[in-house]
């Protein structure tokens, strides 16, 4: 069974917002010079913030945010985000692969950006909604 895919805008104003909670300040996820300079095709998202919108899918999925019992990832490929009023997108669907007689949902995530992969081996846990 597939979930209904979520789809979440990410601005640089975003990526600031982001670096003010998170103390990450890093050039990379707000100046192009510094972002090209490091061999990436411009300034990124935070892993961790794209990794905080797919955890709002499960949440909005399993119907509570502390439904989440475990989410793990891995960051396969940087999410590029222009220097315009559009920013990018990332899509994020899931598959449930089983529930289980404790009322636990497993699910395999898919987050893409521009038809891109750039989370692999992101698999969750919730309990499922009743």
């Amino acid at each position: 069974m597939e979930l209904p895919t979520q789809t979440f805008r990410v601005t640089r104003a975003d990526l600031i917002r982001y670096a003010g909670a998170s103390g990450d300040f890093n050039p990379i996820h707000w100046n192009d010079r510094t972002a090209t300079k490091v061999g990436l095709p411009g300034v990124i998202a935070h892993g961790m913030f794209t990794m905080a919108l797919v955890g709002r899918a499960l949440a909005a999925w399993a119907g509570a945010p502390d439904a989440v019992v475990d989410f793990n990832v891995r960051f396969s490929r940087p999410v590029v985000v222009p220097d315009d009023d559009q920013g990018t997108e990332i899509e994020v669907s899931a598959v449930l692969k089983e529930t289980t007689e404790e009322g636990l949902a497993r699910l395999d995530v898919t987050a893409t950006c521009l038809g891109e992969k750039v989370l692999s081996q992101a698999r969750a846990t919730v309990r499922a909604p009743r």
